[in-house]
């Protein structure tokens, strides 16, 4: 028997006939499969994601409260409070109000700890170089409609360091530490995930 009585011949010259048309068809599939894979990877990656605000919708004003300070560093519970109060309003949908009762919400806190310590020191001298300021304040916030709540005792701190060397005194390396707080609690506002 020949191989044309099977039609192999016949095979073969389709083949070579229509081997162009196949495997441009075949490279277009290709694309076409690895481009809807990409696409269907791509939008599963999206899947956690969401436009919605980070912070609580059922809140539209704050009215922030003057920090206690249960430091011997005096001074600093105003630059707290001032701190959180433009950061607030800077960073978040909420507008601050200056009377509690025509607020939703209420953040308040104390400052634990306004600690002071040496980094660097001269060599002959031994006098600092520089020092680095930590606070350390205990804040809480609640919703006055509702009683929740939404910070509730959380411990935050923050440090800055200044040099008395470049003519910066404690005040500017509490001030630094104060504004470094302040972002620390206003991203505690946000929500959960």
């Amino acid at each position: 028997m020949k191989n044309s009585e099977f039609g192999i011949k016949n095979k073969k010259s389709r083949d070579g006939k229509y081997a162009l048309l196949f495997s441009i068809l075949d490279s277009q599939f290709s694309i076409y499969c690895l481009s809807s894979v990409l696409c269907l990877l791509t939008l599963a990656g999206c899947a956690g994601y969401s436009n919605t605000s980070l912070y609580p919708k059922d809140v539209a004003t704050v009215y922030v409260e003057m920090f206690d300070n249960q430091s011997f560093r005096r001074g600093i519970e105003f630059e707290l409070t001032d701190a959180l109060a433009k950061r607030i309003e800077a960073q978040t949908p909420y507008k601050i109000v200056t009377n509690r009762d025509k607020a939703d919400t209420v953040i308040s806190g104390q400052i634990v700890q306004a600690k002071e310590s040496v980094l660097t020191t001269e060599r002959q001298i031994g006098r600092a170089l520089e020092k680095n300021i930590e606070l350390r304040a205990v804040v809480s916030w609640k919703n006055l409609r509702t009683g929740e709540l939404l910070i509730d005792n959380k411990t935050v701190s923050a440090s800055a360091s200044y040099s008395e060397w470049q003519n910066q005194s404690f005040a500017y390396g509490s001030t630094l530490a104060a504004n470094s707080l302040a972002e620390r609690i206003v991203e505690l506002m946000e929500s959960g995930w």
